[in-house]
C-alpha cells in the first residue's frame, strides 16, 4: 500500500509576505490581523489575491475587488504581490520536500505531492514523516503547511482540505464514510459552482451520497466526467507520483482572441474555445510541454474581464482534451453575458514526459494519434492543410490569436 503526502502551504502568498516582513524587522505579522494581499496597494483598485485567517470573519473573500473589502473592512491591511518572492519561497519549499523523498510533484506554486512510501526506516512513520516535515519547513521557513497523509493524491489532497491552517490529517479509505462523506458535495475535489447545484437537483447533498448514486445515471447527466466524480467521492484514484522537473522557462501557453460579433450563445462560444485549444494544444506539444492547469478569460461587450481555471491531477497536451476541459471551466465562469473576447492559457507546465494514464482519465490515445498526424502535415504543408469540419465555412482555427478570422459574418 503506498503512502501519499500532499503538503499544502497555509495562505501562502500572505503567509510569505508576512514572513518577509518579519525578517525585515517588522513588529506587525500580517497573519494574526486583517489583511490581504492585493493589487494596486495605492489605490482601491485591485483584486484580492489572498487573505488572512481574521481577515476572513469580515466575509472577505479571495478575488472580489479591493474596494469591497475595504468597505467590509476599513482597517484592513493591504500589501502588494511580490511573485519573485513566491517563486523563491516555492523553490525553496520543493527544496526541503526533495530531502525526504526521490518522489516530489509540484502541484501548483504553493503545493505539491509527496511519495512517503518506503521512507519508514528514515524518517519513522508517516505521521512521524510529517511532522518532521511540517517542522523543517517551519523553522527554516517560517511559513507553516497543511499536510494530507492517505493511499492516494486525491485523498491525500483531500485529507489536506479537512482542517486549517498547520494541521496534519489523515483520509484513509477506512475513514472515508466518517470524515469525508458527511461533507457537502461542493466540497469534492472537480465540483465546481456549476457541477454542484445540478447535483442537489438529483438529489444529491452528500460527498457519500455521490459515491453511492448509481453511475449509470450519473452518467447520463455528465457522461465520463460523471463516472469520474463518483471514482473520486469512493477515493478511487491510481495515478502515482512522479519526480517533475517544473518548466522555468515558459510559465504558460496560451491564446485568446477578439470576436467581430457578439456571442451570446454557448454552442457558438465552444466553437471559438475549440479554436483556441487548437493552438494551445499544438503550442504544447511544439514545446513538449503538457498542462496541470486550464484557464478561461472572458471579456464581455462592456469590457469587464473575468477568468476561471481548474487545475487537474494529471497533465494534459492532446486537443480534445484541453478543449473538454475549457468547456468546463467556461460553463463555470460565464455569466451569460454577451462575449467580445475569449481566452485559453494552459499553465503550470512539466515536461511531457510527466503525462500518467489513469483508469479515471478519458482514454484520449486516438486522439492523441489524430493529433501527431495532423502535426506531421501542418508541420510539413502549412496549418491550414488539415482543418476540422466544424470550422469549414464559419470559424477558421486562431492559429496566431488577435482577431478571429471568419469565413462569413454572423447575421
Amino acid at each position: 500500500m503506498r503512502t501519499i503526502f500532499h503538503i499544502d502551504v497555509n495562505s501562502a502568498f500572505l503567509s510569505w509576505s508576512a514572513v518577509k516582513m518579519l525578517k525585515e524587522g517588522s513588529m506587525l505579522d500580517l497573519r494574526t490581523i486583517p489583511s490581504a494581499v492585493a493589487g494596486d496597494s495605492e489605490s482601491r483598485r485591485g483584486i484580492i489575491l489572498a487573505k488572512s485567517t481574521p481577515a476572513k470573519k469580515y466575509g472577505i473573500s479571495t478575488g472580489e475587488p479591493k474596494g469591497f473589502a475595504l468597505q467590509k473592512c476599513p482597517e484592513l491591511i493591504c500589501v502588494p504581490p511580490d511573485f519573485s518572492l513566491y517563486t523563491r519561497n516555492s523553490e525553496e519549499m520543493f527544496r526541503i520536500l526533495s530531502q525526504y523523498s526521490d518522489r516530489v510533484e509540484p502541484f501548483s506554486i504553493d503545493e505539491g505531492f509527496l511519495d512517503y512510501t518506503g521512507m519508514e526506516s528514515l524518517f519513522g512513520t508517516p505521521l512521524e514523516g510529517a511532522v518532521k516535515i511540517k517542522e523543517h519547513i517551519k523553522k527554516e521557513l517560517g511559513f507553516t503547511v497543511n499536510i494530507g497523509i492517505s493511499v492516494n493524491k486525491l485523498l491525500a489532497k483531500m485529507a489536506g482540505e479537512l482542517e486549517k491552517p498547520d494541521k496534519i490529517i489523515t483520509l484513509f479509505p477506512e475513514e472515508l464514510e466518517k470524515k469525508l462523506w458527511p461533507l457537502p458535495v461542493e466540497e469534492m475535489f472537480m465540483v465546481g459552482r456549476r457541477i454542484g447545484p445540478r447535483l442537489r437537483k438529483m438529489g444529491i447533498r452528500t460527498i457519500g451520497e455521490l459515491a453511492k448514486y448509481p453511475v449509470a445515471l450519473l452518467e447520463k447527466e455528465f457522461k465520463s466526467y460523471g463516472r469520474m466524480l463518483n471514482a473520486y467521492a469512493n477515493g478511487i484514484d491510481d495515478t502515482s507520483v512522479a519526480h517533475v522537473e517544473t518548466v522555468q522557462e515558459v510559465k504558460s501557453v496560451g491564446n485568446s482572441t477578439t470576436i467581430p460579433y457578439d456571442v451570446e450563445e454557448r454552442e457558438e462560444a465552444y466553437k471559438i474555445l475549440l479554436s483556441l485549444s487548437e493552438t494551445v494544444s499544438m503550442r504544447l506539444r511544439e514545446g513538449r510541454f503538457c498542462a496541470r492547469e486550464i484557464g478561461v478569460v472572458i471579456k464581455t461587450t462592456d469590457f469587464q474581464v473575468y477568468s476561471h481555471q481548474t487545475k487537474l491531477l494529471n497533465a494534459i497536451d492532446c486537443t480534445n482534451a484541453v478543449y473538454e476541459t475549457a468547456k468546463k471551466v467556461f460553463d463555470e465562469a460565464w455569466k451569460k453575458e454577451p462575449i467580445r473576447h475569449l481566452g485559453i492559457r494552459a499553465a503550470h507546465l512539466c515536461s511531457d514526459e510527466c503525462i500518467q494514464l489513469s483508469i479515471l482519465d478519458e482514454d484520449w490515445s486516438k486522439e492523441k494519434q489524430a493529433d501527431a498526424a495532423m502535426d506531421i502535415l501542418r508541420g510539413k504543408y502549412g496549418r491550414e492543410t488539415v482543418v476540422r469540419s466544424t470550422f469549414i465555412g464559419g470559424i477558421e482555427p486562431a492559429y496566431g490569436g488577435g482577431s478571429l478570422k471568419i469565413n462569413h459574418l454572423k447575421k
